[in-house]
């Protein structure tokens, strides 16, 4: 007679593995990270590499010091370093992106337990951290190849004005056509449209996101554009909405976990990030409104929780 093995759950097993995922992540962020360098320069190439070589390292010095296997061959820290670098300015110093790569691994996903137990997503965070830090820094904004060079002066510093700033918005320096193609200033890897909406799709295809928290997002942006009177088509494509709805509002991590979490988390980071662009000091939310939903994700998830199968209320 035969065992009966018994084993606690997942009972259903797939071929992918954390590895096969991030892989897929980074050919989606390949285009956008090449074509960010061609339009941004060697500066942008540099800190492209310093932030994916600083933070592999700095993943590979945690492991050694907290004594656990050696989790770098899993690509994951490879990913939040390049998705870290398409969020900075192509001005951003380099020791800021080796300070923003070490905040995200050491400290957001490192000393909360590594992959699978941070709870924010370390790339978000370490920008966040960079932007409070090194305001003018980070908000310095260079023009690429075939931008429109509209310059606005600030106290300390003179920049090119991005699509959502008051300048461009009042004289509607941008057309849709350099807002779809990438030629208007902003951080390296947000600003090419095109190559996030195609990276959007290799990822839907191969089903490592699903469209769910990216359509509630972007439609939430779009509807509440409308109803403040701006324009919806420009909103979605200015600014970092839709790198940050594709490639950070989705992290397995720090996003909830069945359809009706996700659509509630799409939403949520939709209106905050519509609110902060009209009503908040600075043009641009996307970063804070993930960063506030991801602290959220734990009530999400359980008030979405899908009933078991067979499951009544208790009849009182």
């Amino acid at each position: 007679m035969e065992k009966l093995m018994v084993s606690h759950s997942p009972h259903i097993q797939h071929e992918d593995t954390s590895r096969s995922i991030m892989v897929d992540v980074i050919i989606a962020l390949a285009p956008i990270a090449v074509a960010g360098c061609i339009l941004f320069g060697w500066k942008a190439a540099m800190l492209t590499a310093i932030c994916v070589v600083s933070a592999v390292l700095t993943e590979y010095v945690c492991c050694k010091i907290m004594k656990r296997a050696n989790s770098i061959g899993d690509c994951s820290a490879a990913v939040t370093g390049l998705i870290l670098a398409m969020n900075l300015s192509p001005a951003t110093k380099w020791w800021m992106a080796i300070i923003g790569s070490v905040v995200a691994i050491a400290v957001v996903k490192m000393m909360f337990g590594g992959l699978g137990h941070n709870f924010a997503n370390p790339a978000i965070t370490a920008r966040i951290v960079l932007l409070v830090s090194f305001p003018s820094a980070m908000t310095t904004w260079v023009a690429p190849l075939g931008a429109a060079k509209l310059e606005t002066s600030a106290t300390d510093v003179t920049a090119i004005a991005t699509p959502l700033s008051d300048a461009a918005l009042s004289s509607g320096a941008y057309s849709y056509r350099q807002l779809f193609m990438g030629v208007v200033p902003g951080s390296i890897g947000e600003t090419f449209s095109l190559l996030i909406i195609l990276g959007a799709l290799y990822l839907f295809a191969r089903r490592v996101i699903s469209p769910v928290t990216p359509f509630a997002m972007v439609g939430t942006v779009a509807v509440m554009s409308f109803v403040f009177g701006q324009d919806p088509l420009y909103m979605v494509l200015s600014g970092g909405l839709l790198f940050g709805a594709v490639f950070m509002a989705t992290d397995y991590v720090t996003s909830p976990i069945n359809w009706k979490g996700k659509l509630i988390f799409g939403i949520g980071c939709g209106l905050l990030t519509s609110l902060i662009r009209k009503f908040g000091y600075m043009p641009e939310g996307v970063s804070y409104a993930i960063l506030l939903m991801n602290l959220l994700v734990p009530y999400i998830n359980k008030i979405t929780v899908p009933k078991p199968f067979g499951w009544e209320a208790a009849k009182k």
